[in-house]
């Protein structure tokens, strides 16, 4: 019977990879491993992990002051949330009120808590 390809060449004896070095693959094994498992315990990852003090509040600002401030931006949220809503539709227009009613609520705990700073008598 003919056979209409040749025979593939025999593989040779010697493999490439026959002299590797059992200590190299062991290092390299370890490289691969602490760079996908993360840093080692107790290793920082970031150098400077503080908050940015690009936007500070004035240490000596009261709280009145400060849920003045935070009642004041949040209306403003709220505003730009229902401006926001009422130009959309569908399930977009639905997530634009969530977002309206979870500030309208944050404006309720804030004046709330003014109350409880400054009671009227």
């Amino acid at each position: 019977m003919f056979k209409p390809t040749p025979n593939p060449p025999e593989a040779p004896s010697v493999s490439p990879y026959d002299p590797l070095d059992p200590t190299k693959l062991n290092e390299a094994a370890e490289r691969a491993l602490d760079h996908h498992l993360g840093p080692k315990p107790g290793t920082q990852r970031f150098a400077d992990t503080r908050p940015s003090t690009l936007f500070i509040v004035s240490p000596d600002a009261t709280t009145e002051t400060l849920l003045a401030n935070a009642y004041e931006t949040l209306a403003s949220v709220n505003v730009m949330a229902c401006d926001l809503a009422f130009e959309l539709e569908g399930s977009r227009r639905h997530f634009a009120l969530a977002i309206q009613q979870m500030v309208e609520l944050g404006q309720l705990l804030v004046n709330r808590a003014l109350d409880l700073e400054n009671p009227a008598h």
